[in-house]
């Protein structure tokens, strides 16, 4: 659990993303990195709120595939024995709608968490691929997003990668003795 075991997990884990867009294995061995590689940044920066959100994120996003796959699985289960094709329409438009919300809901946990790391980090990367991917996730709508998410992840890596330990954690000050004249 040090500096540079956390910056190569969590810069490995965002390689991995990117290659998860194609691959997407890849993709859940990437989140997995990322989150093990952010939690461990969390203890050398001593803020565990960096982990915390990203963590809130990775729920909402498992959430999201969860309740929009069941959504899909009724409504072509239910428009099946019903016999209506407009029943399963409606069941893909409620899915997307919820996948939608959830997904919006882990890029603005996701951007909390970089914007914390531009902070702690002074890397300006950070604070740009949070908001190229919350831009992302609201842009999805009209599929321009994906691309936005695409280079927001690419970003994000470059910024893993690019940190240095000149940023060090806060240390408790002590105050210096006084002086007598």
């Amino acid at each position: 659990m040090s500096f540079e075991s956390g910056k190569t997990m969590a810069g490995i884990g965002a390689l991995f993303l990117v290659i998860g867009s194609f691959v997407p294995f890849l993709g859940i061995v990437g989140i997995i990195l990322l989150l093990v590689g952010l939690r461990d940044l969390a203890k050398f920066y001593g803020d565990n709120q960096i982990f915390d959100d990203s963590l809130y994120a990775v729920i909402f996003g498992i959430i999201g595939i969860v309740a929009a796959g069941v959504i899909l699985v009724s409504a072509f289960f239910g428009g099946l024995f019903t016999g209506s094709i407009g029943v399963g329409l409606l069941g893909v438009f409620i899915a997307a709608a919820v996948a939608f919300i959830f997904y919006i809901l882990m890029a603005i946990y996701f951007r909390r968490t970089f914007d914390k790391l531009a902070d702690k980090t002074g890397q300006g990367f950070f604070r740009t691929s949070g908001l190229l991917l919350l831009i992302g996730a609201i842009l999805t709508i009209v599929l321009v997003g994906l691309i936005l998410v695409f280079v927001a992840w690419i970003l994000l890596t470059i910024a893993f990668f690019s940190m240095t330990t000149t940023a060090q954690p806060p240390k408790a000050t002590t105050p210096p003795p006084p002086q007598t004249a």
